[in-house]
């Protein structure tokens, strides 16, 4: 029996998980601090910040990918800055992947950081203040443990949610093989060819991929703060 999957295959597996594992790590150093100003803040500008970083779950991914192909293609603001630091231009890139991934899957890391930093509450702070912490030392050794839940949950739908991008991933990376072809184009591809052997493979991998996805979220949800 030959095997199902052929080099284009395993190589838009292995693409697509680096750019879930390099996106989810960017996003949580990204999206902490956001997540914290959130939290935290009385300004006036939260809403309008905590609906910058909601609109990719109403926009349609295409929307988010034209304007970002538009905004880092040679004309673009973005663009013009990379081609001035010498980076050429991002879009049917790896690094134009990453930066969509990062913006489209936003408020999947934020949102539940957000509400992790919120749980927390008051108390734990001026509990640590008392003892004369300093922010820096009050963030790492109290707010990080009592958040813990957060960020696996952050985690886990980041890594998620970037695995299964097509639109986003498609407008700004094309479909260039062992370059920017992710699982989801990949899938597309073998259906348009009437290759559906080989997208069965990689859809039922998709499939019990997000079975356990779901599954590893619920646990996680379980998860207590360390806090009482």
């Amino acid at each position: 029996m030959n095997f199902p999957l052929d080099r284009t295959d395993l190589a838009a597996i292995w693409l697509t998980l680096e750019l879930a594992t390099l996106t989810t790590l960017l996003l949580l150093v990204v999206g902490t601090p956001i997540a914290w100003w959130l939290a935290r803040t009385r300004s006036r500008m939260k809403g309008p910040v905590a609906a910058v970083v909601a609109l990719p779950l109403v926009l349609p991914p295409t929307v988010i990918g034209f304007y970002l192909l538009v905004s880092m293609g040679p004309h673009g603001f973005i663009g013009q800055f990379t081609q001035s630091l010498g980076l050429g231009t991002l879009p049917f890139t790896f690094a134009g992947l990453v930066v969509g991934s990062v913006i489209y899957s936003m408020p999947f890391v934020v949102q539940p950081l957000q509400n992790a930093f919120s749980a927390i509450g008051q108390r734990p702070l001026e509990v640590a203040a008392t003892l004369r912490a300093s922010p820096w030392d009050t963030f790492f050794s109290v707010v990080l443990p009592l958040a813990r839940p957060g960020f696996v949950t952050a985690s886990i739908l980041g890594f998620a949610h970037t695995v299964g991008e097509f639109g986003v991933v498609l407008m700004i990376g094309g479909n260039i093989p062992e370059k920017t072809r992710v699982v989801s184009v990949q899938i597309f591809d073998h259906v348009e060819a009437m290759e559906y052997a080989q997208a069965h493979w990689l859809a039922g991998g998709m499939l019990v991929f997000s079975f356990l996805i779901l599954l590893a979220l619920n646990s996680s949800r379980r998860l207590k703060p360390g806090w009482t």
